[in-house]
């Protein structure tokens, strides 16, 4: 991204938000080293993006595919390196008052829409207005921004009730996208038609989805960062089967493919292939944790006893094994290792103990027979769409057919499973996946805040839960700027989820992106291949 300077306090009191930026400029690395090669112009690239998103910006979705195409489009004010230190995009410097009350960014100018419109403050005021209101995560991200003040074409100003300790950290194009405010000006973010046909200012413009094939992107000869992008092309190919897509990284009929693509049964024999690389990196703004969701309007599920039964029934270290081949890490809540200033190892987690969730189920009225020879109850369990969600979901019918419960597992496209579970409320309960992001806060409130229970809105508190004190700490903890304070705010809570089970929490995911080799730059900072890839360029054949 060339040499910046910008307005920034040490690291530590920018990840906590605990003091104000220090007065002076001050001179900041870039991203990831790139290769000392010289990037090669023009091509093609074809990207893997499964399943298919449900929208192609993330101005009021979250859905994990929409979050890996929205940014080559629509950018943010912010990007990060792999530590999460903030770097310019469509902002060029920032301050924040010593009360942290008080943001101020400086805008790049001569940058414009991909319309031919010209970018300015109305534009991120306009868009952040929006991410308070419909966005999944930016309810509670923005919801203390009290006033947002343009005073010229090139300089927005935030204004907080409360201290934010993540807020700049937030500013991510794929977390935080900043739209065209001509272009959403009616204020309907979730249902304009510019969600599916973006417009934005970001290396790609969007020319055309063909709907169960493919997005394609062609070059911004306009764009404000010198001569990127490299490639001409991008091709966001969608392949719902996975032995397709194994053949097709293969054989280089995609070259990059992200967030872990194929079967885990596939990636040791992959990663011997020459052609093929495996990185690990990019999946620092993401922390992907599996849970299973129950629904509590459901009346049986409303009994605790019934919900500790089933938790009793699963062992997920076995379930690890035999359908994640081991390639995670039980973990006992719902917050990632990766964010390990608020990680607790010691929660009160219920051992596996087929008698005790017998016994339980039998103390809630839910006897053998109740529902059927050898039965007690009959659930519906809605995984979803990927591998990792079926063999999740097949496990679970094993392991709690074991205490007579009978799961019905119910199937269905990506779109379809996010209206069944949070418009129609049609399931029992459901395995999903949820990302923690860079923060408590924006990841994982949104889960279990009760004011984030809204029918319709999807990646949210699925579970209608609702517990006073766990909305308490949660808004502590969001507004909380001493780090040991906020700390233990956060494990407090972690230990009502623990108890009260609105969910069972899983595993940790260990995402990784495969590919092929001629693929220079695709991974330089801490969203990965969620980036705008304008970095990205392709070696020569080998």
């Amino acid at each position: 991204m060339g040499q910046h300077r910008f307005d920034s306090s040490r690291r530590e009191l920018l990840q906590w938000g605990a003091a104000g930026l220090a007065g002076a400029a001050l001179p900041v690395a870039g991203l990831a080293q790139a290769t000392r090669e010289t990037p090669r112009r023009g091509g093609t690239l074809t990207y893997l993006v499964f399943p298919e998103p449900p929208v192609l910006t993330t101005i009021a979705h979250s859905a994990g595919a929409s979050v890996l195409v929205s940014g080559k489009v629509v950018e943010g004010l912010l990007t990060y390196d792999f530590q999460l230190n903030p770097q310019p995009q469509l902002a060029t410097a920032w301050t924040i008052s010593p009360d942290g009350l008080t943001y101020t960014f400086k805008l790049r100018q001569g940058v414009r829409w991909h319309d031919g419109k010209p970018f300015t403050s109305a534009d991120v005021a306009h868009s952040i207005q929006l991410l308070k209101e419909f966005h999944p995560r930016g309810r509670a991200t923005f919801s203390r921004v009290a006033e947002i003040r343009t005073p010229d074409a090139h300089t927005v100003v935030l204004r907080l009730s409360q201290p934010v300790p993540y807020l700049i950290t937030a500013l991510a194009a794929s977390e935080s996208p900043i739209v065209p405010r001509h272009l959403y000006g009616d204020g309907k973010a979730d249902t304009n038609p510019y969600n599916n046909k973006p417009v934005g200012t970001g290396p790609f413009i969007f020319k055309e989805w063909v709907r169960g094939s493919h997005v394609l992107y062609e070059r911004n000869p306009h764009y404000w960062d010198g001569d990127k992008p490299y490639i001409d092309r991008l091709i966001a190919r969608f392949i719902p089967d996975a032995a397709a897509r194994v053949a097709a990284i293969e054989n280089g009929e995609v070259l990059l493919a992200p967030a872990s693509p194929v079967p885990l049964s596939e990636v040791e024999r992959l990663k011997a292939r020459p052609n093929l690389v495996f990185e690990t990196r990019g999946y620092e703004y993401i922390n992907n944790v599996y849970r299973i969701e129950f629904n509590l309007e459901n009346p049986v599920l409303q009994d605790l006893r019934v919900r500790q039964a089933i938790a009793h029934a699963v062992d997920r270290a076995h379930m690890l094994k035999v359908a994640w081949y081991g390639q995670g890490q039980v973990i006992p809540g719902p917050v990632h290792p990766s964010l390990s200033r608020f990680y607790e190892p010691d929660l009160p987690v219920l051992p596996f103990d087929l008698k005790a969730a017998a016994r339980l189920l039998d103390e809630a009225g839910l006897p053998l027979g109740k529902a059927g020879p050898n039965k007690r109850l009959v659930l519906q369990a809605t995984p979803i769409p990927n591998e990792f969600g079926q063999r999740i979901a097949d496990y679970l019918k094993q392991a709690l057919g074991r205490i007579g419960i009978e799961l019905r597992i119910t199937s269905q496209d990506f779109a379809s499973y996010v209206r069944r579970i949070y418009t129609q409320r049609d399931f029992d309960l459901h395995v999903s996946v949820m990302s923690n992001t860079f923060d408590p806060t924006v990841g994982i409130q949104r889960l279990y805040w009760s004011k984030n229970f809204k029918r319709g809105l999807p990646f949210s508190n699925g579970s209608g839960y609702q517990n006073p004190e766990v909305d308490r700490l949660l808004e502590a903890a969001s507004a909380e700027p001493d780090p040991a304070k906020r700390r233990a705010l956060i494990v407090e809570f972690q230990r009502h989820i623990a108890r009260d089970l609105p969910d069972i929490t899983l595993l940790a995911q260990q995402n990784f992106t495969v590919a092929d080799r001629r693929v220079r730059n695709h991974t330089v900072g801490a969203d990965g291949t969620a980036g705008n890839l304008a970095d990205v360029w392709l070696a020569a054949d080998a």
